[in-house]
């Protein structure tokens, strides 16, 4: 019925499935987590343009700016 030579075949295409779908998801993080940092980055810049560069608004940006930098960082591993 199975020799062991499609069993083997079998059990490595089920492995490459399983860990190509976890680099796909990772690599969906990352594009997402680029998306977030650009739109708070135009979000800061919108706030320094109505408000003036040292504004309560654009400190406010700046910190959730930072926090969704240390957020991403710290999913990525690197702390």
């Amino acid at each position: 019925m199975f020799t062991r030579a499609k069993l083997l075949a079998i059990a490595l295409g089920g492995f490459v499935l399983v860990g190509g779908a976890g680099a796909a998801k990772a690599a969906d993080w990352d594009r997402g987590c680029d998306r977030k940092i650009a739109h708070e980055q135009r979000e800061l810049d919108r706030a320094i343009e109505r408000h003036g560069y040292r504004s309560r608004q654009a400190q406010h940006e700046r910190r959730e700016l930072d926090k969704l930098y240390a957020r991403c960082r710290s999913r990525d591993g690197y702390r």
